[in-house]
């Protein structure tokens, strides 16, 4: 039975925690920041784990962990 490819992009934004959990870098903080209050740019610095039903087809992408 052959490997099976990651997909580049997926290995690039995701990490698998120990526990098996997906983080990911959170969206819309690249530009046009003005449009968004000092709460919504301070809660969304950093990474967020991702929710089960996204996790669940990222892990598909990434099958070696």
């Amino acid at each position: 039975m052959p490997k099976l490819k990651t997909k580049s992009g997926a290995k690039k934004r995701f990490k698998i925690t120990a526990s098996g959990k997906v983080k990911a870098g959170v969206a819309g903080k690249r530009h046009r920041l003005i449009s968004h209050n000092s709460k919504y740019i301070r809660q969304n610095r950093g990474t967020k784990v991702m929710a089960d039903a996204d996790a669940k087809v990222i892990t598909t992408w990434m099958p070696y962990g």
